[in-house]
């Protein structure tokens, strides 16, 4: 028994339940903290659960890697948006969400004691689940503007290394990653037979004209690239836990045994919903991400009052940002001192895998323009009183 309780003990506690817990115990907390949208799915989501009631036989098990419909309508999104051709060498697999995707991926191609490179600050649910499967994160920093490094990326690959993990838009700092930066990860993986897992959860939430590269769609890249995607972002879908990921056809009866003994068949009625979704009008992304983009604006102006006492990298994608704070405070504590005296919450560095300073990851996607100023004026309010005093 001590065993397998060590073995958990060894991996991070989640920071929203912990943070989620201060706030309630705080009533009138502005959350800065959970990286979800303020919009709900479109109509057209909700119209086709419609179709999934009117059939008994959808209250059985499906096929482990999703629905035919819905695998048939990605192929044309990925084609259409992400430059990605599903052809004999690569295929869709379904999953409940892109966390649950990195899972399938991780106990897909690795064995305990093998090893995993994220980039820092990295996303803590990538870095659990390389725990969970009794594998090792080897973290690589990124430069002072939270970009990749590719020298340091190939210097830290050994024979145990299985895989190279890039977010972009990137989980925490919101960072977009060039097309060349992603080209040079894929050809260091291609070099040494490793694979790239590509997580692009917020490929439709970049600005100021910059745009989200797949580094699936580059050519002769499907045999060692796995793409990770979510509907909880872009389409407001946080609980229907739905994703997919594109993966080499070789990976697929590995995937689809993890799949089967976890899941086994993703949700169908929020594969539904899912396609549903897929059929909504161009608008619908393009409005609410235009709001997001000014919501966006609006904390950086705001942010930037702190020169000084912060730095700030002004990140073009996803919704966050990812602050340096100048204080020698532990940045879990400063945390709880915004909660409970200025009635803001945002995320610890520490979280993300950064600790060699004073770090918080400021989400903005989940709150209207009205509210989020009132919580950024909170912020920046708290930090000048805790960090000046």
């Amino acid at each position: 028994m001590e065993s397998l309780t060590s073995r958990m003990q060894a991996v991070q506690s989640p920071i929203i339940p912990v943070v989620g817990e201060l706030i309630k115990n705080s009533p009138g907390t502005i959350s800065l903290g959970q990286g979800v949208v303020f919009y709900n799915p479109p109509h057209e989501a909700i119209e086709f659960l419609a179709k999934f009631l009117a059939e008994p036989a959808n209250n059985l098990y499906k096929s482990v890697e999703g629905i035919p419909p819905l695998l048939t309508a990605l192929a044309g999104k990925l084609q259409a948006f992400n430059g990605i051709e599903i052809n004999g060498e690569n295929c869709i697999v379904v999953t409940a969400g892109s966390n649950m995707g990195f899972m399938n991926a991780i106990l897909a191609i690795t064995n305990p004691g093998d090893e995993i490179i994220l980039n820092t600050p990295y996303y803590f649910n990538h870095e659990m689940a390389i725990a969970i499967a009794g594998c090792r994160a080897v973290l690589v920093a990124t430069d002072e503007n939270y970009q990749l490094r590719k020298e340091a990326i190939a210097q830290a690959i050994t024979p145990k290394t299985r895989a190279v993990v890039t977010i972009s838009p990137n989980n925490p700092t919101g960072v977009v990653y060039s097309e060349a930066a992603l080209r040079q990860v894929n050809q260091i993986c291609a070099n040494h037979s490793i694979y790239h897992i590509s997580d692009e959860a917020y490929e439709y939430f970049t600005y100021n004209g910059v745009k989200h590269i797949s580094p699936g769609s580059f050519g002769n890249s499907s045999e060692y690239t796995i793409s990770l995607y979510s509907f909880s972002k872009a389409y407001g879908f946080a609980s229907w836990r739905i994703g997919y990921m594109v993966i080499p056809q070789h990976l697929l009866v590995a995937v689809k045994k993890v799949q089967d003994t976890i899941l086994i068949c993703p949700p169908v009625i929020s594969q539904y919903a899912a396609l549903g979704a897929l059929q909504a009008k161009e608008d619908y992304l393009k409005s609410h991400i235009g709001a997001i983009a000014q919501v966006r604006q609006l904390v950086l102006d705001s942010l930037n009052r702190l020169q000084g006492l912060c730095s700030i990298i002004p990140a073009n994608g996803a919704f966050y940002f990812f602050l340096k704070v100048h204080t020698q405070m532990d940045a879990f504590e400063l945390v709880k001192q915004l909660i409970q005296e200025h009635k803001v919450a945002v995320i610890p560095g520490t979280t993300f895998g950064i600790d060699d300073g004073c770090y918080l990851r400021v989400a903005y996607g989940a709150l209207q323009k009205e509210t989020a100023k009132e919580g950024i004026e909170r912020l920046v309010q708290g930090l000048e009183t805790i960090v000046r005093s």
